[in-house]
């Protein structure tokens, strides 16, 4: 079994992964409303959402979409933000655990800073300017 996390935006899906995908490397796939084969059911001031976004790092994946404005499947468009759930990140080194928590950080707010703990040489954790929740960890020097 593989558990991978699917975040929702409400039109940043675009924006936010574009920017994982510039901090994390990887594959990136992306697909917006627009390219669905029956597109012409999605109102066209929203065709340009993210139907469906994954971010692939070796053998894990991030995935995520836009929700569609005042579709009830979408909570009917009363988007309130990604709540009660954090992505752990695990650097293999501090300098590589400081790159990314600041570029996470850039924009967003930090919730406890970047600093050795007694479980780890590095621990901090953030919400990014996109509202989702992240955690640094680094168990190694």
């Amino acid at each position: 079994m593989k558990i991978t996390p699917y975040l929702t935006f409400d039109g940043q899906a675009r924006d936010a992964f574009t920017r994982y995908h510039q901090l994390l490397g990887g594959e990136l796939e992306m697909m917006t409303f627009a390219q669905a084969p029956e597109a012409e059911h999605f109102p066209a001031e929203h065709r340009e959402r993210i139907m469906h976004v994954c971010l692939s790092l070796g053998d894990f994946q991030l995935m995520a979409s836009d929700t569609m404005p005042g579709d009830p499947a979408c909570g009917g468009g009363t988007y309130e933000g990604i709540k009660g759930c954090s992505i752990s990140l695990h650097p293999g080194s501090i300098e590589e655990s400081q790159r990314l928590f600041d570029g996470l950080a850039e924009g967003g707010q930090v919730v406890m800073p970047l600093e050795k703990t007694f479980w780890a040489e590095r621990f901090g954790m953030l919400t990014d300017r996109f509202g989702v929740s992240w955690m640094i960890n680094c168990e190694q020097a």
